[in-house]
């Protein structure tokens, strides 16, 4: 693996931690796909294809292999929500021809619940083996079920922001205190710091949507 792409590659340090050159593009460009989807821009899937890239080299180098392996998929949830937003259906346009925004129902929001909790509790079981199956490949996972709970959430945050719905910003609240917890667990002190500003763009979001959501309905 290019020396560039190694966390060995220190940019700086944070008291006695080292922030590696990957851990803070990855920062960056996230940051980046965040702002641009608060603002409701087809740009933020741009900036997340990179996003998705850098993640999975980070999370392989620092044994987070839940989160490494969703990388993938949700690169292909990325360019679904790219193509939705795009494409909307023939009355889920707002004025600009672009997918609009809407809310779950409360059924909906039950079984998201649901399959996230059932999901999670099988996938972390199985990261407990995997450096038995494959050591030569992977490394004893580092808090597998909360690794494959913040897994979990981010898959279903990001298929909620790819149909556009409201209810995307609380999964994403979820998962960036979650993640506070886990990076910090995992020796990552930069990237705790960046969820508090994740947290903060994730509310910032959520006002900018419902607003923009009412909006829509009244222009009807």
């Amino acid at each position: 693996m290019p020396d560039l792409f190694s966390i060995d590659n220190i940019l700086f340090t944070l008291g006695s931690q080292s922030v590696s050159l990957l851990e803070f593009v990855a920062v960056l460009s996230g940051l980046t796909c965040v702002y641009l989807a608060t603002k409701a821009k087809v740009a933020n899937f741009w900036v997340g294809y990179l996003y998705n890239i850098l993640l999975f080299l980070l999370f392989y180098q620092k044994g987070l292999y839940s989160s490494m392996l969703v990388q993938p998929v949700s690169f292909v949830i990325n360019f679904f929500g790219h193509y939705r937003w795009t494409h909307p259906s023939k009355g889920e346009e707002n004025k600009n021809n672009q997918l609009k925004i809407t809310l779950l129902t409360n059924k909906k929001r039950i079984y998201y619940v649901v399959q996230l909790i059932v999901i999670a509790a099988v996938w972390g079981t199985a990261l407990t083996y995997l450096d038995n199956l494959w050591p030569e490949i992977f490394r004893e996972a580092k808090r597998p079920y909360l690794d494959a709970f913040v897994t979990v959430t981010i898959l279903t945050a990001q298929y909620l922001s790819a149909q556009k719905k409201l209810d995307c910003w609380g999964a994403w609240l979820t998962v960036n205190v979650t993640n506070i917890i886990l990076y910090i667990l995992a020796g990552l002190i930069f990237m705790p710091l960046v969820s508090a500003g994740y947290l903060i763009l994730a509310v910032f979001g959520f006002t900018m949507w419902r607003r923009e959501m009412k909006r829509e309905s009244t222009s009807k």
